[in-house]
């Protein structure tokens, strides 16, 4: 009986690894699961009776709501071209340093990061727009390459992300189930926006060590990373002079993303609202830009809408599991697990960062964040671990899980559009510097837990 959750746990991870769609490897699975128990008699039917609770729940979500206009933001910018006049307006400002192609890339990335949030959008927008100009420009091909799939995976923690939007409600749904279980009746909650406010300090410290580490390259490697041709820049620049560019195209989309996450922070709308405010604004920009036409906005309600339905129906699925996952006594055998550890938290977390990592190699961060994290969340945060904490933890453990070769996520999503000359183990080679940053992140967290909590707090206090 107790090891029917970790079988059920397997399947479904065999399951997806054969190539089967994700949320109906979850919710089918479980159901046949489930069907077993019932038969076999280890399994209450009255559990299922609780699925449409549940599916309710996920539609009246409001939290979720911001979903489909942060991805319809990142969307119009990038498909009203947009993203690709701010990586023009970058090179043209860092482009004649050793080095400056990569700073502009990464600062790109990051913003384009914050208004997407997602790894592969981000990963194939930036191979494309600028893997071509970089190896022009001479940089080393495993350069090139280790800076956009590390770039890229920095959706997963710049706000307002997607990721973190979803990661934010299961944390606050986590700590809920943390208090109730140790008898505190009068519970805190935890926003998105706490989640987004911790997140910041990580994440810039996160950049701002990417930008070091490709101004090293540029000083102790030079060839890996010339300057840009004069004549290049002056193609980018058209005739135009550096301050009408940099207005043009690098002011007005981070204008936006300030206003959205500003608005966030400051208390003064949800992420719901900025996240509505941000879409608006995403087309605003494109009409002033003279970028968009009715097949462009066709275009991203099309993507948009299919992004939204896949990440609604994987909560569906997760849901379905949960509920089964807790009626085979799941929730309680990894309590009692985590219990008995010798290490008491330190061992659990180190375990379930260890156990999150590895996954990350076959599942998205979606799936992730709604079948493991309401497994471990509430048993972690009765330990007295801090949520906001926690979920930047998670956040930044999954982005170095999905650069770490040979699985990462975008590693492949890069290799899907970068040219043939371009080797795999170039690819490979280029993110190991990175995966070490990472690394260092995840340790200066370990160490100052205040670089997630102090701006949260500050922000409540005053």
């Amino acid at each position: 009986m107790e090891m029917i959750p970790l079988l059920l746990f397997i399947a479904i991870c065999l399951v997806l690894m054969c190539g089967y769609p994700v949320a109906f490897s979850l919710a089918g699975t479980s159901l046949a699961f489930a069907a077993i128990g019932m038969v076999t008699g280890t399994f209450d039917a009255a559990f299922l009776s609780a699925v449409p609770n549940r599916l309710y729940g996920i539609m009246i979500n409001t939290n979720l709501f911001a979903v489909p206009m942060f991805v319809f933001m990142g969307m119009m910018l990038e498909k009203s071209k947009i993203a690709e006049s701010l990586l023009k307006g970058m090179a043209l400002l860092f482009g004649r340093m050793r080095g400056g192609l990569g700073i502009s890339v990464i600062l790109v990335g990051m913003l384009l990061a914050a208004s997407t949030g997602i790894v592969g959008a981000t990963v194939v927008t930036m191979g494309v727009l600028s893997l071509p100009t970089m190896l022009r420009a001479g940089y080393s091909p495993s350069l090139a390459t280790g800076t956009i799939c590390a770039t890229g995976t920095l959706g997963q923690i710049i706000p307002p992300s997607i990721a973190l939007v979803l990661l934010g409600d299961v944390i606050s749904n986590a700590y809920q189930q943390a208090q109730l279980s140790m008898g505190i009746f009068r519970t805190q909650n935890v926003s998105v926006g706490d989640l987004f406010s911790g997140a910041m300090l990580p994440g810039l410290i996160l950049v701002g060590l990417y930008i070091f580490y490709m101004i090293g390259s540029a000083i102790f490697n030079p060839e890996s990373a010339p300057p840009a041709k004069i004549e290049d820049l002056k193609n980018v620049a058209g005739g135009d002079g550096l301050s009408v560019i940099l207005s043009k195209s690098l002011l007005p989309p981070l204008l936006l993303i300030i206003a959205v996450l500003g608005s966030i922070l400051l208390g003064a709308a949800t992420p719901t609202e900025a996240a509505g405010v941000g879409g608006l604004g995403a087309i605003l920009l494109a009409l002033i830009k003279q970028q968009i036409s009715f097949s462009i906005l066709k275009d991203v309600a099309e993507s948009t809408a299919r992004v939204t339905a896949m990440v609604y129906l994987i909560l569906v699925g997760a849901a379905i599991f949960s509920l089964v996952f807790r009626g085979f006594g799941g929730d309680i055998i990894v309590e009692e697990f985590f219990a008995d550890l010798p290490g008491g938290v330190v061992m659990a977390t180190v375990i379930v960062m260890l156990v999150v990592f590895l996954l990350g190699f076959i599942l998205d961060f979606i799936e992730i964040t709604y079948m493991v994290v309401p497994i471990v969340g509430p048993v972690l945060l009765a330990m007295g671990l801090d949520p906001v904490w926690l979920g930047v933890m998670l956040a930044v453990n999954l982005q170095t899980s999905f650069l770490t070769p040979p699985f990462g996520f975008s590693l492949f999503y890069l290799r899907g559009v970068a040219p043939d000359s371009i080797k795999t183990t170039q690819i490979y080679k280029g993110v190991i510097p990175f995966i070490f940053i990472q690394l260092m992140v995840l340790g200066m967290l370990t160490m100052w837990p205040e670089l997630a909590t102090w701006l949260p707090a500050k922000l409540k206090a005053g």
